[in-house]
């Protein structure tokens, strides 16, 4: 009986381990772990308005840099050099003084300064404490107050390939603060850079190459704020602060679009001209129309209808300048008709409104012409001369 109970049970025995055998163990699945400075930034996302963004050519991106004189330039290293590479060189508003990039020992890009003298620039300097967390820099832009610095750089300091740091000198040391990363929206996994400010014009730029194919950027254009603001958690969703995080949408930052209009009219007010040329009565007519410049390339920038070997292009230049002018002359019309606005009363103050709408829907016909001319005249140029 012993024996045949044993084997009774041996089939119900080799039945449960064949059972057994049938689980399969889920496998184990590892997430990938975020970089923990990513969620914090995106915790501490400045709250600002971005009024336009342009997709260019990487190489094409600074024609749409407009910074008053009182701010300062920024021009490609080939065309300040006549030689060099995609990066740019910031010359301050006096135009003595120059920041720019060059590779070091170790072929790195690091940021130096010249200074004009007897109209030769000096042997350049290598900057001091721009280096602390930062193995790459370039991509530089000085405030008008000759302290703060921005500029683009890479290292342990940076959460993608190029980020926007800030930094200020300090005179007493005769070198830089430890340079602050300066989060986003500005900064992202992908290459972030030529931070500019016009404090003038009350607009600011950088640039990203983030979603954007080989070869094309994105340029962003935003309103400064006079202090640091960040997103309220209480009255923003943690989808929504990502979304800024990440720009998914500019539209989304522009709230009840009123100081958006307002940057945008600032912007092309800058694009035609520079604001203080503007209103300088002194200025002629001849010597305002001989100072308007055309970006053709990063080598090339043209001021006369004499530079131009395209006849079209020239043509097409006359009809560019001309257009400018009207917009320069109704920009300054409306100006003082936002003036008389605000002083006006009744029925005064109705009229005012109409000519403000009106100058407002023409301004940006105008805006759209002239973008539409430095592209065709740009584009006739370079046939020839290419």
């Amino acid at each position: 009986m012993l024996i045949l109970a044993i084997a009774l049970l041996l089939p119900l025995s080799t039945g449960a381990q064949k059972r057994k055998k049938r689980i399969a163990k889920k496998p184990v699945v590892e997430m990938p772990q975020e970089d923990p400075r990513l969620a914090n930034m995106r915790e501490m996302t400045q709250q600002i308005i971005i009024i336009d963004s342009i997709v260019a050519d990487k190489d094409q991106v600074l024609s749409h840099f407009h910074l008053s004189s009182e701010t300062g330039r920024i021009i490609s290293s080939h065309a300040f050099f006549g030689k060099g590479d995609s990066t740019t060189v910031f010359v301050n508003e006096m135009g003595n003084k120059a920041y720019f990039s060059q590779p070091d020992d170790s072929l790195h890009q690091q940021l130096c300064t010249s200074d004009l003298l007897g109209g030769e620039w000096s042997r350049l300097q290598f900057l001091q404490g721009i280096n602390k967390g930062i193995s790459e820099s370039a991509y530089p832009f000085m405030l008008a107050d000759g302290l703060t610095f921005y500029f683009a750089g890479k290292g342990e300091e940076s959460i993608g390939g190029y980020d926007i740091f800030l930094t200020r000198y300090d005179a007493r040391s005769n070198s830089f603060l430890k340079p602050e990363n300066i989060g986003m929206p500005f900064n992202s996994e992908a290459n972030d850079y030529l931070f500019a400010l016009d404090e003038y014009a009350r607009i600011g730029y950088f640039v990203s190459d983030r979603r954007q194919p080989e070869g094309k950027v994105c340029l962003y254009i935003f309103i400064p704020n006079n202090s640091r603001k960040t997103y309220n958690p209480a009255v923003y969703t943690e989808s929504q602060i990502r979304g800024f995080a990440d720009i998914s949408s500019i539209a989304d930052t522009w709230g009840n679009g009123e100081e958006r209009s307002a940057a945008l009219a600032r912007y092309h007010a800058v694009s035609v001209c520079d604001p203080q040329t503007a209103n300088a009565s002194s200025v002629s007519k001849n010597t305002a129309l001989a100072s308007m410049e055309l970006v053709i390339n990063d080598a090339l920038t043209y001021s006369s209808t004499k530079d131009f070997k395209s006849r079209e292009a020239a043509l097409l230049y006359k009809d560019l300048i001309e257009t400018r002018q009207q917009y320069r002359s109704l920009s300054q019309q409306l100006e003082q008709w936002r003036n008389n606005y605000l002083k006006a009363t009744g029925n005064d103050k109705q009229s005012i409104a109409r000519d403000i709408l009106q100058a407002e829907t023409e301004i940006m016909q105008l805006y759209s012409r002239i973008q539409t001319l430095e592209k065709e005249t740009r584009n006739a140029e370079i046939e020839i001369i290419k």
